[in-house]
Protein backbone atom coordinates (compact mmCIF):
# COMPACT_ATOMS: atom_id res chain seq x y z
CA UNK A 1 0.00 0.00 0.00
CA UNK A 2 1.32 3.36 -0.81
CA UNK A 3 0.21 6.85 -0.68
CA UNK A 4 -0.10 8.34 -4.28
CA UNK A 5 -2.11 11.45 -5.79
CA UNK A 6 -4.16 10.47 -8.50
CA UNK A 7 -1.39 11.92 -11.25
CA UNK A 8 1.20 9.66 -9.66
CA UNK A 9 -1.28 6.65 -9.28
CA UNK A 10 -1.87 7.50 -13.21
CA UNK A 11 1.85 7.20 -14.23
CA UNK A 12 2.08 3.97 -12.00
CA UNK A 13 -0.51 2.05 -13.22
CA UNK A 14 0.81 3.20 -17.08
CA UNK A 15 4.28 1.91 -16.12
CA UNK A 16 2.73 -1.40 -14.76
CA UNK A 17 0.78 -1.79 -18.06
CA UNK A 18 3.68 -0.96 -20.95
CA UNK A 19 5.99 -3.54 -18.70
CA UNK A 20 3.36 -6.33 -18.83
CA UNK A 21 2.16 -5.37 -22.88
CA UNK A 22 4.20 -4.23 -25.33
CA UNK A 23 1.43 -3.14 -27.48
CA UNK A 24 1.00 -0.06 -24.79
CA UNK A 25 2.67 3.27 -25.76
CA UNK A 26 2.23 6.57 -24.56
CA UNK A 27 2.47 9.62 -26.89
CA UNK A 28 1.32 13.35 -26.55
CA UNK A 29 1.84 17.01 -25.54
CA UNK A 30 5.13 16.92 -23.87
CA UNK A 31 4.69 13.33 -22.00
CA UNK A 32 8.14 12.29 -22.78
CA UNK A 33 9.17 15.32 -21.03
CA UNK A 34 7.34 15.54 -17.73
CA UNK A 35 7.69 11.68 -17.00
CA UNK A 36 11.70 11.16 -17.98
CA UNK A 37 11.52 7.92 -15.75
CA UNK A 38 8.62 6.43 -19.07
CA UNK A 39 10.69 7.40 -21.94
CA UNK A 40 14.33 5.89 -19.96
CA UNK A 41 12.13 2.49 -18.82
CA UNK A 42 10.79 2.33 -22.50
CA UNK A 43 12.40 4.30 -25.28
CA UNK A 44 11.56 7.05 -27.55
CA UNK A 45 9.02 4.69 -29.79
CA UNK A 46 6.78 3.70 -26.73
CA UNK A 47 7.32 7.59 -25.16
CA UNK A 48 6.86 10.14 -27.81
CA UNK A 49 6.12 14.12 -27.30
CA UNK A 50 3.85 15.23 -29.70
CA UNK A 51 3.59 18.39 -31.83
CA UNK A 52 0.47 20.89 -30.52
CA UNK A 53 -1.56 19.25 -33.26
CA UNK A 54 -4.71 17.30 -31.55
CA UNK A 55 -6.59 16.05 -34.25
CA UNK A 56 -3.11 14.37 -35.66
CA UNK A 57 -2.18 12.94 -32.07
CA UNK A 58 -5.79 11.37 -31.89
CA UNK A 59 -6.11 10.38 -35.52
CA UNK A 60 -2.22 8.45 -35.06
CA UNK A 61 -3.73 6.76 -32.16
CA UNK A 62 -6.64 5.51 -33.76
CA UNK A 63 -4.81 3.99 -36.54
CA UNK A 64 -2.46 2.53 -34.05
CA UNK A 65 -5.05 0.99 -32.16
CA UNK A 66 -6.96 -0.62 -35.51
CA UNK A 67 -4.00 -2.43 -36.33
CA UNK A 68 -3.73 -4.02 -32.92
CA UNK A 69 -1.24 -1.35 -30.48
CA UNK A 70 -2.51 -0.21 -27.46
CA UNK A 71 -2.44 3.37 -27.26
CA UNK A 72 -2.57 6.22 -24.20
CA UNK A 73 -3.15 9.53 -25.40
CA UNK A 74 -2.50 12.49 -23.18
CA UNK A 75 -4.30 15.34 -24.68
CA UNK A 76 -4.08 17.70 -21.13
CA UNK A 77 -6.76 19.54 -20.86
CA UNK A 78 -10.89 18.88 -21.98
CA UNK A 79 -11.25 21.55 -24.27
CA UNK A 80 -8.44 20.28 -26.34
CA UNK A 81 -10.38 17.75 -27.11
CA UNK A 82 -12.90 19.34 -29.73
CA UNK A 83 -10.04 19.88 -31.94
CA UNK A 84 -10.22 15.93 -32.01
CA UNK A 85 -13.39 15.63 -32.74
CA UNK A 86 -13.80 13.38 -36.01
CA UNK A 87 -10.88 10.75 -34.80
CA UNK A 88 -12.67 10.35 -31.34
CA UNK A 89 -16.44 10.37 -32.73
CA UNK A 90 -16.10 9.12 -36.40
CA UNK A 91 -13.29 6.67 -36.27
CA UNK A 92 -12.93 5.58 -32.74
CA UNK A 93 -16.52 5.70 -31.59
CA UNK A 94 -18.30 3.70 -34.85
CA UNK A 95 -16.17 2.00 -36.98
CA UNK A 96 -16.07 -1.30 -34.63
CA UNK A 97 -19.93 -1.49 -35.05
CA UNK A 98 -19.86 -0.20 -38.50
CA UNK A 99 -17.19 -2.60 -39.40
CA UNK A 100 -19.09 -5.45 -38.61
CA UNK A 101 -16.46 -5.81 -35.49
CA UNK A 102 -13.67 -6.38 -38.07
CA UNK A 103 -12.05 -3.17 -36.20
CA UNK A 104 -11.36 -2.65 -32.63
CA UNK A 105 -10.06 0.36 -30.58
CA UNK A 106 -8.39 -0.47 -27.53
CA UNK A 107 -6.98 3.22 -26.13
CA UNK A 108 -7.34 5.08 -23.87
CA UNK A 109 -7.29 9.25 -24.11
CA UNK A 110 -6.89 11.22 -20.80
CA UNK A 111 -7.71 14.92 -20.33
CA UNK A 112 -7.81 16.79 -17.14
CA UNK A 113 -11.20 18.59 -16.25
CA UNK A 114 -13.01 20.92 -13.39
CA UNK A 115 -12.89 23.78 -11.57
CA UNK A 116 -9.64 23.69 -9.17
CA UNK A 117 -6.91 25.86 -11.03
CA UNK A 118 -8.71 28.69 -12.18
CA UNK A 119 -7.08 28.41 -15.35
CA UNK A 120 -10.62 30.00 -17.62
CA UNK A 121 -12.42 28.06 -20.13
CA UNK A 122 -9.90 27.88 -22.70
CA UNK A 123 -8.70 25.02 -20.39
CA UNK A 124 -11.67 24.18 -18.04
CA UNK A 125 -15.02 22.71 -19.44
CA UNK A 126 -16.95 19.31 -17.81
CA UNK A 127 -17.73 17.87 -21.42
CA UNK A 128 -17.91 14.34 -20.01
CA UNK A 129 -21.86 14.41 -21.12
CA UNK A 130 -21.50 15.47 -24.88
CA UNK A 131 -19.25 12.45 -24.80
CA UNK A 132 -21.97 10.19 -23.19
CA UNK A 133 -23.57 10.66 -26.25
CA UNK A 134 -21.24 9.22 -28.45
CA UNK A 135 -21.81 5.13 -29.30
CA UNK A 136 -18.90 3.04 -28.88
CA UNK A 137 -17.05 5.10 -26.54
CA UNK A 138 -16.42 4.76 -22.14
CA UNK A 139 -16.23 8.17 -20.15
CA UNK A 140 -15.00 7.73 -17.17
CA UNK A 141 -13.74 10.13 -14.32
CA UNK A 142 -12.56 8.63 -10.74
CA UNK A 143 -12.03 10.56 -7.97
CA UNK A 144 -9.64 8.81 -5.98
CA UNK A 145 -6.33 7.67 -6.30
CA UNK A 146 -6.76 4.33 -5.83
CA UNK A 147 -9.93 4.33 -8.83
CA UNK A 148 -7.55 6.39 -11.75
CA UNK A 149 -5.43 3.25 -11.55
CA UNK A 150 -8.06 0.70 -11.69
CA UNK A 151 -10.14 2.81 -14.27
CA UNK A 152 -6.93 3.09 -16.53
CA UNK A 153 -6.27 -0.42 -16.05
CA UNK A 154 -9.32 -2.10 -16.89
CA UNK A 155 -10.08 0.21 -20.02
CA UNK A 156 -6.63 -0.90 -21.31
CA UNK A 157 -8.08 -4.29 -21.23
CA UNK A 158 -11.03 -4.19 -23.13
CA UNK A 159 -11.19 -3.78 -26.82
CA UNK A 160 -13.38 -0.04 -26.63
CA UNK A 161 -12.27 3.28 -26.77
CA UNK A 162 -12.21 5.24 -23.24
CA UNK A 163 -12.21 8.93 -22.05
CA UNK A 164 -10.79 9.25 -18.73
CA UNK A 165 -11.29 12.30 -17.33
CA UNK A 166 -9.23 13.34 -14.50
CA UNK A 167 -10.79 16.28 -11.98
CA UNK A 168 -8.00 19.46 -12.27
CA UNK A 169 -9.04 20.10 -8.19
CA UNK A 170 -8.06 16.50 -7.47
CA UNK A 171 -4.94 16.28 -9.10
CA UNK A 172 -2.88 16.59 -6.28
CA UNK A 173 -5.01 14.92 -3.33
CA UNK A 174 -3.19 11.80 -1.66
CA UNK A 175 -5.30 8.25 -1.41
CA UNK A 176 -4.48 4.39 -0.65
CA UNK A 177 -2.81 2.76 -4.14
CA UNK A 178 -2.44 -0.94 -3.74
CA UNK A 179 -0.50 -1.27 -7.09
CA UNK A 180 -2.70 -3.77 -8.76
CA UNK A 181 -5.72 -2.06 -8.90
CA UNK A 182 -8.28 -3.55 -12.06
CA UNK A 183 -11.99 -1.65 -11.98
CA UNK A 184 -13.56 -2.71 -15.30
CA UNK A 185 -16.09 0.57 -16.66
CA UNK A 186 -19.48 0.39 -15.20
CA UNK A 187 -19.36 -0.01 -11.54
CA UNK A 188 -19.73 3.06 -9.49
CA UNK A 189 -18.85 2.47 -5.43
CA UNK A 190 -21.07 3.26 -2.61
CA UNK A 191 -18.51 5.45 -0.30
CA UNK A 192 -21.07 5.83 2.40
CA UNK A 193 -24.55 4.14 3.65
CA UNK A 194 -27.94 5.58 4.56
CA UNK A 195 -31.08 5.54 4.97
CA UNK A 196 -32.66 9.08 4.42
CA UNK A 197 -31.30 10.16 0.84
CA UNK A 198 -29.39 9.10 -2.02
CA UNK A 199 -26.75 11.64 -2.86
CA UNK A 200 -24.54 10.53 -6.10
CA UNK A 201 -21.56 12.26 -7.76
CA UNK A 202 -18.16 11.89 -9.69
CA UNK A 203 -14.96 13.55 -9.62
CA UNK A 204 -14.68 16.01 -6.51
CA UNK A 205 -18.31 16.46 -6.15
CA UNK A 206 -18.12 13.02 -4.51
CA UNK A 207 -16.31 14.77 -1.61
CA UNK A 208 -18.41 17.62 -1.22
CA UNK A 209 -21.32 15.15 -1.17
CA UNK A 210 -19.38 13.42 1.69
CA UNK A 211 -18.88 17.03 3.35
CA UNK A 212 -22.37 17.39 3.24
CA UNK A 213 -23.66 14.12 4.59
CA UNK A 214 -21.32 14.46 7.97
CA UNK A 215 -23.40 18.12 7.97
CA UNK A 216 -26.75 16.11 7.88
CA UNK A 217 -25.55 12.99 10.25
CA UNK A 218 -25.15 15.55 13.02
CA UNK A 219 -28.69 17.10 12.57
CA UNK A 220 -30.06 13.42 12.57
CA UNK A 221 -30.72 12.90 8.13
CA UNK A 222 -28.07 9.71 7.33
CA UNK A 223 -27.46 10.24 3.80
CA UNK A 224 -26.10 7.55 1.22
CA UNK A 225 -23.26 8.55 -0.69
CA UNK A 226 -22.52 7.08 -4.21
CA UNK A 227 -19.50 7.57 -6.58
CA UNK A 228 -20.51 6.90 -10.15
CA UNK A 229 -16.37 6.67 -11.26
CA UNK A 230 -17.92 5.63 -14.85
CA UNK A 231 -20.49 7.63 -16.66
CA UNK A 232 -20.47 5.20 -19.72
CA UNK A 233 -21.24 2.86 -19.47
CA UNK A 234 -23.40 4.09 -16.38
CA UNK A 235 -24.26 1.79 -13.01
CA UNK A 236 -28.10 2.48 -12.68
CA UNK A 237 -28.37 -0.71 -10.65
CA UNK A 238 -26.26 0.65 -7.84
CA UNK A 239 -28.28 4.22 -8.04
CA UNK A 240 -31.83 1.98 -8.37
CA UNK A 241 -30.82 -0.37 -5.38
CA UNK A 242 -30.31 3.42 -3.10
CA UNK A 243 -33.27 5.01 -3.74
CA UNK A 244 -35.52 2.04 -3.49
CA UNK A 245 -34.23 2.09 -0.29
CA UNK A 246 -34.32 6.15 1.02
CA UNK A 247 -36.90 7.18 -1.58
CA UNK A 248 -34.85 10.67 -2.21
CA UNK A 249 -32.08 11.54 -5.04
CA UNK A 250 -30.00 14.32 -5.83
CA UNK A 251 -27.48 14.12 -8.15
CA UNK A 252 -25.08 16.90 -8.29
CA UNK A 253 -22.60 17.20 -10.75
CA UNK A 254 -19.86 20.10 -11.29
CA UNK A 255 -20.97 19.75 -15.16
CA UNK A 256 -24.27 22.21 -16.51
CA UNK A 257 -27.28 20.76 -15.85
CA UNK A 258 -28.89 20.89 -19.49
CA UNK A 259 -28.37 17.34 -20.96
CA UNK A 260 -26.39 16.01 -18.23
CA UNK A 261 -25.48 12.86 -16.34
CA UNK A 262 -27.63 14.05 -13.37
CA UNK A 263 -30.48 15.00 -15.55
CA UNK A 264 -30.01 11.23 -17.05
CA UNK A 265 -29.93 9.52 -13.56
CA UNK A 266 -33.68 11.57 -12.28
CA UNK A 267 -34.81 9.93 -15.79
CA UNK A 268 -33.94 6.69 -14.99
CA UNK A 269 -34.78 7.17 -11.09
CA UNK A 270 -38.58 8.24 -12.24
CA UNK A 271 -38.78 5.22 -14.86
CA UNK A 272 -37.75 2.31 -13.06
CA UNK A 273 -38.33 3.49 -9.34
CA UNK A 274 -41.22 6.09 -8.87
CA UNK A 275 -43.37 4.01 -6.79
CA UNK A 276 -40.32 3.79 -4.03
CA UNK A 277 -39.89 7.63 -4.32
CA UNK A 278 -40.88 10.07 -1.42
CA UNK A 279 -40.13 12.95 -3.38
CA UNK A 280 -39.25 13.96 -6.89
CA UNK A 281 -35.85 13.17 -7.81
CA UNK A 282 -33.48 16.76 -8.09
CA UNK A 283 -30.64 17.71 -9.24
CA UNK A 284 -27.87 20.65 -8.35
CA UNK A 285 -25.52 21.31 -10.89
CA UNK A 286 -22.77 23.79 -11.79
CA UNK A 287 -24.24 26.79 -14.37
CA UNK A 288 -24.47 26.42 -18.52
CA UNK A 289 -21.58 29.34 -18.60
CA UNK A 290 -17.84 29.23 -19.51
CA UNK A 291 -15.26 28.78 -16.78
CA UNK A 292 -13.92 31.97 -15.51
CA UNK A 293 -9.97 32.85 -14.73
CA UNK A 294 -11.53 33.68 -11.35
CA UNK A 295 -10.30 31.67 -7.74
CA UNK A 296 -13.42 32.90 -5.96
CA UNK A 297 -15.97 33.25 -9.05
CA UNK A 298 -14.54 29.17 -10.38
CA UNK A 299 -15.39 27.50 -7.32
CA UNK A 300 -19.10 29.78 -6.82
CA UNK A 301 -19.47 27.47 -10.03
CA UNK A 302 -19.37 24.23 -8.52
CA UNK A 303 -21.76 22.61 -5.76
CA UNK A 304 -20.72 23.43 -2.73
CA UNK A 305 -21.13 21.34 0.68
CA UNK A 306 -23.35 23.68 2.00
CA UNK A 307 -25.18 23.59 -0.60
CA UNK A 308 -25.38 20.00 -0.78
CA UNK A 309 -26.60 20.41 2.30
CA UNK A 310 -29.44 22.51 2.18
CA UNK A 311 -30.76 20.92 -1.12
CA UNK A 312 -30.97 18.04 0.66
CA UNK A 313 -33.09 19.44 4.09
CA UNK A 314 -35.21 20.68 1.12
CA UNK A 315 -35.66 17.67 0.05
CA UNK A 316 -36.32 15.66 3.21
CA UNK A 317 -38.93 18.43 4.12
CA UNK A 318 -40.95 17.60 1.02
CA UNK A 319 -44.10 16.19 1.39
CA UNK A 320 -44.25 12.31 0.08
CA UNK A 321 -45.67 11.79 -3.51
CA UNK A 322 -48.60 10.42 -3.80
CA UNK A 323 -48.44 7.21 -5.62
Amino acid sequence: MQTMTSQQALMAALRRAMAADERVFFIGEGVATKNPELLAAFGAERVRNTPLAEASIVGCAVGAAAMGLRPVVDLLYSPFLMLAMDALVNSAGKLGALSGGQFEFPMVVLAQTGAGWAIGGQHNHNLEALFAHVSGLQVLMPSTPSDTAGLLTGALSQPLPSLLFSDIGLAHAPGDVNGDELLLPGCAAVRRRGDALTLVGYGKTVGHCLTAALTLQAEGVEAEVIDLRSLKPLDTATVLTSVRKTGRLLCVTEASGLCGLAAELCAVVAEEAFADLKAAPQRLTGPDAPALASWPLEQAAVPQPEQIAARARALMNTQPLNV
